[in-house]
């Protein structure tokens, strides 16, 4: 599997589990392959989890190499301008594999899925599948459809759950770390956004799911589990919202670290902030996106909060949990942003001193109301990314540099890119990497931070 990611998923590739074609293919002679490329979020890389596992089902192996497979995916992403476009310029270099492989399938899943629809077989006779967000359960018999002959497209918004039915993950081992999807869909209608239109209102999933589901990733090695969802701090799947169900999930043995993102200001209620003071597996990391610090420009976006709210919000979660490292989203050139809009956002990144942050320019997406606005000159735009990113950037690197001294645990994930080294991360999701420490995969171990390099840690395991 391949995972390509915007800014906001920290710039790295997402490793998507591949461990149960073991047990999917030890009864196959010759398996067939699944490839699946995963545009975006770490939910979309959940689902191409799930996906895989589905597909498991028929039989299916998954592969990293795309010229060696029998089926091809494109779980993709609909948050930027371009995304359809990079789609549609990926099936053309498929179609052409398609050619030397008559037998390949070929599908488009995800939020460009939803959103384009049959307009992808239109544009590209190649492909013989198309499946929204809230269908993929139905993939293997999508594909069954597709060897009888047909073209199916499921981008209707089912009635029934599609975590009913998917089938049990397989047992198969896992590394130390896990995305949990807990809540789909948004209601915020934010005015540059098409999440609530590509995935649907919000929907959260039983507690006691949730939980049986971590147990299960516990048992295969999971260390830490990060809640998913486009609003997840609205999850009301249990009777004490997120708050209640991360309380929950803190009791299971073994599970040493929870995450959640990403978050809305409006859903921070007092038992979550309290929860960062008071659940110890609970990391000192918040995502938390405000996207402007103009008040002019947050009620024209629709976000229901104001600057001053925001930063109240703010101080309360920084007084249940002192050290706790923020993240935001911020949106530069929105529709109407002047000068004097883009300085209060600069003024509310000085206030809030941000240890991380994804910032982009607004890029217009058809059918949201935004889009119908008088859009900000595009050399303008640039020129106030580049200093809001400046900015943000001098922030990341004193959060960094005020670690070094420091001693935090660090769960180590894989090896690094030198012998004997191996990279993990803090609590505060920073990428620290040790030499000759013994430490092993899944292992949380006490680490002094040496230095600070550019965008990681360097720190030695204490004895």
């Amino acid at each position: 599997m391949k995972q390509e990611n915007c800014k906001r998923c920290r710039g790295g590739r997402f490793a998507v589990g591949r461990g149960p074609e073991e047990n999917w293919g030890a009864a196959l002679a010759d398996p067939k392959k699944l490839f699946i490329k995963t545009y975006g979020c770490q939910m979309n890389v959940y689902d191409s989890e799930r996906m895989a596992e589905a597909m498991g089902g028929s039989g299916y192996v998954t592969t990293d190499v795309a010229a060696d497979a029998d089926m091809i995916l494109l779980n993709t992403c609909h948050i930027r301008e371009k995304a359809a476009e990079k789609v549609y310029s990926e099936l053309g270099r498929l179609k052409e594999l398609k050619i030397t492989k008559p037998d390949l399938k070929i599908g488009v899943a995800g939020c460009v899925a939803q959103a384009e629809g049959a307009e992808i077989m239109r544009r590209q006779p190649a492909v013989d599948l198309v499946v929204g967000p809230q269908s993929y359960h139905r993939l293997p018999a999508m594909e069954a459809r597709v060897r009888a002959g047909e073209n199916p497209l499921e981008t209707d918004f089912p009635e029934e759950d599609k975590f009913d039915h998917l089938a049990e993950r397989p047992k198969a081992g896992r590394g130390p770390t896990a995305f949990l999807t807990v809540q789909e869909g948004c209601d915020k209608f934010c005015a540059f956004c098409v999440v609530p239109y590509t995935r649907g209102a919000e929907v959260s999933r039983p507690a006691d799911r949730i939980l049986r589901e971590a147990r299960d990733l516990v048992e295969r090695g999971v260390r830490e589990i990060t809640l998913l969802g486009q609003n997840v701090n609205a999850y009301h799947g249990h009777d004490a919202g997120l708050a209640g169900l991360i309380g929950e999930l803190a009791r299971i043995d073994g599970l040493a670290r929870i995450r959640y993102t990403t978050s809305h200001p409006n859903d921070m209620d007092d038992a979550l902030i309290a929860a960062h003071g008071s659940c110890d597996k609970l990391m000192p990391y918040l995502h938390l996106p405000v996207q402007s610090g103009s008040d002019k420009i947050l009620r024209a976006m629709n976000r229901k909060h104001t600057a001053e709210s925001y930063l109240r919000l703010i101080d309360r979660i920084r007084a249940a949990r002192p050290d706790i490292l923020l993240s935001g989203d911020f949106i530069v050139g929105f529709p109407g942003e002047t000068e004097e809009d883009f300085e209060a956002t600069m003024g509310l990144v000085r206030a809030v001193n941000y240890g991380q942050a994804y910032s982009f320019k607004y890029s217009s997406r058809p059918g949201t109301p935004a889009a119908e606005r008088a859009q900000v000159d595009e050399a303008e735009k640039t020129d106030r990314l580049g200093r809001l990113q400046a900015l943000l950037s001098k922030q990341q690197y004193a959060a960094q540099d005020a670690m070094v001294g420091r001693e935090v645990d660090v769960l180590f994930e894989k090896p690094g890119r030198f012998r004997n080294q191996m990279v993990g991360k803090s609590g505060y999701l920073h990428a620290v990497h040790v030499t000759d420490s013994g430490a092993g995969a899944g292992d949380i171990r006490r680490v002094r931070i040496l230095q600070s390099v550019k965008n990681s840690l360097a720190g030695e395991v204490l004895a």
